[in-house]
């Protein structure tokens, strides 16, 4: 496959260029970088020095799929040509992810510039729509928060097992802001420092509840969202709260070891899913394509609680477009993307 990638340069963008160097099917191309076209990649970008490819402003060659890693509104505008001209398109920011319109709007404060294309795109969280991807034209790649977080919940939800009110906490490492300077991310700000952030409402809020209602029909999520900002590199730490209904009616104990076999039920045939035996680690995940989840009961309150993690990199990005893409062109769906966690 013939490959391009949009905005080379920006973290998702840096990770998408390792992952694809290495997947034997997939020939990158054509890259663009929106400030330092006109150089080789190995030069802006050493350690991915082999890769020899210049850096320009446009795709110049003839690709099957384009990946876009430029910001939303941005990346709308530099994929719908692509889509006009029956090239697929995996935009990994958030402009393809809502279907309705008016909601993009109130959450990114522009008007949409090809509403008539949400309606076709497909949310490409592969493991819930693994059927749709494999003949979408646009996949809108999930955010990094939502990834986890649906993942957590997906069992449960299916399942009937919680109540629509739900918590979810979440702790994200610094790359999730991008690769732009700016006084949030300044080292002497986030060493040190843990900080809570879009406390009246992310814009990843509307795709968790878009999915959730998808998930079952007579569900309306009443979701609490809080983000927050830790001193890391890499990752993403959810942590979900929820009531349970009276599926669920056993001792603590028992509800607990039942849940466990729904979420490993659930996710059996998901390679990257794992339901793991204790709380997981962001470093455990770091620069692999794994989600974590761990799902438990409370012993004084009998709530379901779900930690859910993952590389925001790579699950949360990079990874799962390439996930996605080897379903589109019927691809091992693991392939290139079979490495281990770094650690420590």
């Amino acid at each position: 496959m013939k490959i391009g990638i949009i905005n080379v340069t920006g973290y998702a963008g840096i990770e998408l260029a390792r992952i694809l160097y290495r997947h034997p099917e997939a020939e990158v191309v054509s890259i663009t970088g929106r400030s330092q076209a006109g150089e080789m990649l190995a030069n802006a970008l050493p350690h991915l020095a082999r890769t020899s490819l210049p850096i320009e402003a446009e795709i110049t060659k003839s690709v099957d799929v384009v990946f876009s890693a430029l910001p939303q509104v941005a990346s709308a505008e530099a994929c719908i040509p692509f889509v006009r001209n029956n090239v697929k398109v995996i935009d990994i920011s958030a402009d393809f992810r809502l279907k309705n319109a008016a909601e993009y709007q109130q959450w990114y404060g522009v008007e949409h510039p090809a509403s008539d294309l949400l309606e076709n795109s497909v949310y490409g969280l592969t493991e819930l729509n693994r059927g749709l991807i494999v003949d979408a034209q646009i996949i809108a790649n999930p955010g990094c928060y939502p990834t986890a977080a649906l993942l957590g919940l997906a069992p449960a939800v299916s399942n009937g097992l919680i109540e629509e009110q739900i918590i979810i906490d979440c702790k994200s490492g610094v790359s999730g802001a991008g690769r732009g300077l700016s006084m949030a991310t300044h080292f002497s700000e986030v060493n040190e420092n843990v900080m809570a952030y879009s406390v009246g409402g992310h814009r990843h809020l509307p795709e968790i509840n878009q999915e959730l209602r998808r998930l079952r029909t007579d569900y309306e999520p009443k979701t609490i969202f809080q983000p927050h900002l830790i001193p890391m590199t890499r990752g993403i730490h959810d942590t979900i709260y929820a009531s349970l209904t009276d599926k669920i009616n056993r001792s603590v104990e028992e509800a607990a070891s039942e849940i466990t076999e729904i979420y490993k039920e659930y996710y059996k045939s998901d390679e990257f899913i794992r339901v793991v035996d204790a709380p997981p680690q962001t470093k455990q995940t770091w620069g692999n394509n794994d989600c974590l989840i761990y799902p438990t009961v409370d012993k004084r309150t009998g709530q379901l609680v779900v930690f859910s993690v993952l590389d925001n990199l790579v699950k949360g990005a990079a990874g799962q477009a390439v996930q996605n893409m080897n379903v589109m062109f019927g691809l091992p769906e693991t392939l290139g993307l079979e490495q281990l966690a770094i650690y420590p």
